[in-house]
């Protein structure tokens, strides 16, 4: 698949994984920068706007899961790809608590990071040829509108990532149908991660938490064996 174009912020404590990674997207056409903390990351987000972030989490002084946690609360909705040698379950939701749109271990396959930057980038920017991208969508008392990104459970709004949202939004569009895991990967990865993957599991159960939380009837249903609906019951 084809380089996107854009501006990465690239944010380790390690300098030879720093300057590997931005080899790597320089080569793949992209712009880069570089730090090395939390603060300079924070820094540079607001001085030189990047277009998607590449945070470590395990950083000295300022990690990057609270860097994340700053940005979310500035309701800055910056597409941020978590790097971690951590890889047990708790840590992969720990960080998309913090607001992180995705999340890769550590070692990973450069080809499998490039396309995870590349989906990011694609939802982040809008898609002029959905002539429906501007209409707010509805089921049951689940309100989503695309054109502005918010979603709002009755009255209440509720506060979701990049990749939440263009889940749900995914979801939304299709309600009623059963939507299997890879017609899910391709649509919002744009990569299929196969199986064995728990990639998804993490964001709906997620999305779970925020959407159905509570009393409130469940929307977000598993059809085990098949895939995920939205629907009323």
């Amino acid at each position: 698949m084809g380089a996107m174009s854009g501006r990465v912020l690239v944010v380790d404590d390690d300098r030879a994984i720093r300057e590997s990674l931005a080899r790597a997207l320089e080569l793949d056409g992209y712009d880069v920068e570089l730090a090395a903390d939390g603060a300079a990351a924070l820094a540079a987000i607001r001085e030189r706007r990047p277009d998607v972030a590449v945070l470590d989490v395990m950083m000295p002084n300022i990690d990057g899961l609270t860097v994340c946690r700053v940005l979310r609360a500035e309701r800055d909705r910056l597409p941020v790809l978590m790097l971690t040698a951590r890889t047990e379950t708790q840590d992969r939701v720990a960080g998309l608590d913090a607001g992180a749109d995705d999340y890769l271990p550590k070692p990973f396959e450069l080809d499998e990071l490039l396309a995870r930057l590349r989906a990011l980038l694609r939802r982040a920017r809008p898609d002029e040829d959905d002539p429906t991208g501007t209409g707010a969508l509805q089921v049951a008392d689940l309100r989503v509108d695309p054109s502005s990104r918010r979603v709002w459970r009755n009255d209440t709004e509720i506060e979701l990532s990049k990749t939440e949202f263009d889940l749900l939004e995914l979801l939304v569009r299709n309600s009623g149908i059963v939507l299997d895991h890879t017609t899910i990967y391709e649509r919002i990865w744009n990569y299929d991660f196969g199986p064995d993957s728990k990639n998804l599991a993490v964001y709906i159960s997620y999305l779970r938490r925020k959407i159905d939380a509570g009393d409130l009837p469940k929307l977000i249903h598993t059809v085990r064996g098949v895939g995920y609906t939205v629907r009323a019951q």
